[in-house]
């Protein structure tokens, strides 16, 4: 199972409208074979803000979704990103 786990950074005027375009992506990934869980949302403290969490099943499936993103020039830019993907090898109950 791996994990897609950070945070983008936008101008706060444009975060909604980034949010909304996203709206079709997520939907997209959560029908994708694979995906266990997609969510972006709204930082409740910083308004640039914006939390990405992804779990699937495997590679293969996220990098077949990844192949479907899109088009250039669409979103609002990205100012900054810090996101990275975890392998994990058990879960268990909190």
């Amino acid at each position: 199972m791996l994990i897609v786990s950070g945070t983008l950074h936008v101008d706060p005027a444009e975060r909604e409208r980034y949010l909304d375009a996203c709206r079709a992506a997520v939907a997209r990934a959560r029908s994708t074979p694979g995906c266990l869980d997609f969510a972006l949302s709204a930082d409740l403290l910083d308004p640039g803000r914006i939390n990405v969490y992804e779990r699937w099943s495997s590679d293969e499936d996220l990098l077949r979704f990844r192949g479907s993103g899109p088009e250039p020039g669409t979103l609002p830019e990205i100012r900054a990103a810090d996101v990275a993907k975890h392998r994990i090898a058990a879960t268990e109950p909190p």
